[in-house]
């Protein structure tokens, strides 16, 4: 069973992950890119949906993450168009109307909505259902009664389509600090992941980043099935380039280079949704890089930076190092 879902937050991440499941001869890593990094009409990551989908040619699980209205590049769209995509190449969509639809039967509603019209593009399609906390807390109630409603409004052949619910433990990311916040709440994960199993659904939670392995085999041993994690594996390139600009002696050619990578980063506006309104961009360079770094990555402005640095096996390996720790949690 697939347990970590991987994003692909740059081709580095992505090459490994297959060669990582490639070696174990296995399914464990499977990648889910979001709308922003991968989608029909591009995104920050390089890849439209169709070439990352050849790119990965079956040697890992994709799932979409997070899609649906309210998301993506153009968050105004219904996600109609991505989802004809994705409904084509991938193997599992989330679908997400929550952030457009907050309201409980709003949300439900448009989620029967969203899985009867991708079902009939592809019989085979899978899917997860719910969302993460940050975008809408869902109390243990409701995650009932989504899944009882959805069983109630879906023809058992499609509601069995169903793989995953995502259940709410308790978690959030602080990218520049690199950690994840908020208190892990047992009871509650044992609650949920039960109702899931009353159901015949999977439970998986999404922003896994930063938790340490022992914080993940504890909602493991709860009941959790499985865990997404994505700025994570991303910020490890990042943080590999700037140890590399941070040996250079010059300290005129380092700081030229910092300031490189900064203004990219500005100019990217991705770090905005990461930072409190007190937050000086240009007094904390170095921690603006550290959290909107990976957004960058694939862009033609960053390729001359990283031309300058040959460290591609640096960060393969660090990312192979994060890949193994996680499998040794099985």
């Amino acid at each position: 069973m697939t347990r970590f879902y991987v994003g692909p937050m740059s081709k580095n991440v992505v090459d490994c992950v297959i060669e990582f499941n490639e070696k174990c001869k296995s399914d464990i890593f499977a990648l889910i890119p979001s709308r922003r990094q991968v989608e029909y009409c591009g995104g920050y990551v390089g890849w439209t949906t169709k070439e990352f989908a050849n790119y990965v040619n079956g040697r890992a699980i994709i799932e979409r993450d997070h899609g649906g209205p309210g998301q993506g590049i153009y968050g105004l769209s219904d996600g109609t168009v991505s989802f004809s995509h994705d409904a084509k190449v991938f193997d599992m969509i989330h679908i997400d109307p929550w952030r457009k639809y907050p309201e409980f039967w709003d949300g439900l509603e448009k989620t029967v909505e969203l899985i009867l019209s991708t079902y009939k593009q592809n019989k085979y399609i899978l899917f997860e259902v719910g969302t993460e906390e940050s975008i809408r807390p869902f109390s243990t109630l409701e995650l009932g009664l989504l899944l009882q409603e959805l069983w109630k409004r879906l023809p058992f052949y499609i509601f069995r389509n169903i793989r995953y619910a995502v259940v709410q433990s308790g978690v959030g990311l602080d990218l520049g600090n690199m950690i994840n916040t908020r208190t892990f709440n047992e009871d509650k994960l044992l609650r949920m992941t039960s109702i899931c199993e009353d159901y015949g659904i999977l439970s998986k939670e999404h922003n896994g980043d930063y938790l340490t392995t022992t914080e993940i085999e504890a909602r493991f041993d709860n009941g959790l099935d499985a865990i997404n994690i994505a700025p994570e594996f991303g910020q490890i390139e990042t943080i590999c380039y700037l140890d590399a600009i941070s040996e250079i002696q010059s300290n005129k050619e380092r700081q030229t280079i910092i300031d490189k990578f900064y203004d990219i980063c500005y100019e990217s506006k991705k770090w905005e949704k990461w930072v409190g309104d007190d937050f000086i961009p240009e007094e904390n360079k170095e921690f603006l890089i550290k959290i909107c770094g990976h957004y960058v990555l694939a862009s033609e402005e960053f390729k001359i930076i990283s031309k300058m640095f040959p460290i591609n096996s640096v960060i393969r390996e660090k990312i192979n190092l994060r890949l193994k720790e996680l499998y040794l949690l099985l």
